[in-house]
């Protein structure tokens, strides 16, 4: 039997479907039937080849849901528990992780192993079906697989998808605590993440900064206490606002979701003396940004703490989190866009435009 997928041939190339053969499990291997997969900016760099290392041409789809099909020999989840023919699974994109580097071992990052791998952008598509633009997904021995749990329905964990675990290491970084007021700077879907778990870690005022106003509208129905629009209020103004609704201090936590470099500047001057800014945002380069070292960092006593993508831990977190909240807040707010096969093209043109917060590609047809 065939299967049918996304290909990105190179760089600033049109997707195009290949077909696949279905593939021969080896021991330990998973093959899942594709549900639902993510369009995210991370496919919009890759479109345009924005990040390097990339073994193009490469299958799309980094954060996928999907129900077993086929498990050869004993595979067990990150519980311990036998993967069985018909369950509803997730999986950590990152893979081969080695757990013997000194990033792994002594520095708890295992986000810096230099021998990670990741679905969807570091396997080649001559490699195999290693991407959720996919009619199936095999998974390698070894990949890391979380069940989701009956309270999570497949669209829910989607709504989440790469964004609620990046958010939840952030949040964790800038160690958001009760009563704790947190600017959010951008309303993409690691923002609004962000937003939804600085309230369950106990903040007490959310201020999301970013746009459209129909994302804005969305902060507000995930819970965030005052939205300000870029479009209508200059960096000026939003800083004084910001200072207003803090007696003068500003953010305890400020979080920079954003991508665009400036945002970095700005958020240090949002963030109260001897507080925390957690960057985020910049996941591939767009440019340097200039700061005053003196007034803006030092004098002020700030932290700022880098964030880079997500691990297995998150992930587990983030389902965990999702099925305990999947009716408080609405999640499928964030979902506006499912795409088959053939609209992949018009996928990515939607997510680099910012026409969508969640787009999903659904291979197999609509969500159940």
């Amino acid at each position: 039997m065939s299967v049918r997928a996304v290909v990105l041939p190179a760089p600033n190339s049109a997707p195009i479907i290949r077909e696949f053969e279905d593939p021969i499990l080896e021991d330990g291997a998973v093959l899942l039937e594709t549900i639902a997969s993510e369009v995210c900016g991370t496919d919009v760099h890759l479109l345009h080849g924005h990040l390097s290392g990339v073994p193009y041409p490469i299958i799309p789809g980094h954060v996928s849901v999907g129900r077993v099909l086929q498990v050869k020999g004993m595979v067990r989840d990150v519980e311990g528990e036998a993967i069985v023919a018909g369950e509803i699974v997730t999986f950590l994109d990152v893979h081969r992780t080695c757990g013997h580097c000194w990033y792994c071992q002594i520095a708890k990052a295992s986000t810096r192993c230099p021998e990670r791998r990741v679905y969807g952008i570091t396997y080649s598509s001559n490699e195999g079906l290693l991407g959720g633009w996919s009619e199936r997904i095999l998974l390698l021995p070894s990949v890391h697989i979380v069940k989701l749990p009956p309270a999570l329905p497949p669209d829910v964990f989607m709504a989440g998808g790469c964004g609620l675990p990046t958010a939840l290491h952030a949040v964790q970084r800038g160690d958001v605590t009760f009563g704790d007021t947190v600017v959010v700077q951008g309303a993409g879907p690691v923002g609004l993440c962000s937003a939804v778990l600085a309230q369950l870690q106990g903040a007490s005022k959310i201020i999301v900064i970013g746009g459209p106003p129909q994302r804005l509208a969305i902060a507000r129905a995930l819970g965030a206490d005052l939205t300000i629009d870029i479009a209508e209020h200059g960096p000026d103004e939003r800083l004084r606002i910001v200072r207003d609704l803090t007696h003068g201090r500003g953010a305890d936590i400020t979080i920079e979701a954003t991508g665009v470099p400036s945002a970095v500047a700005e958020g240090l001057r949002l963030t109260r003396d001897a507080g925390t800014l957690v960057v985020v945002g910049q996941y591939t380069d767009h440019g340097a940004v200039s700061i005053n070292p003196h007034l803006e960092l030092n004098r002020p006593h700030l932290q700022i703490r880098g964030c880079w993508g997500s691990d297995l831990g998150h992930l587990y977190r983030a389902v965990n989190t999702l099925a305990r909240h999947a009716e408080r807040f609405p999640w499928r707010s964030m979902i506006n866009g499912r795409y088959t096969l053939e609209q992949a093209d018009q996928a990515l043109l939607a997510a680099e435009r910012q026409e969508s917060i969640k787009a999903l590609i659904l291979p197999n047809g609509p969500l159940i």
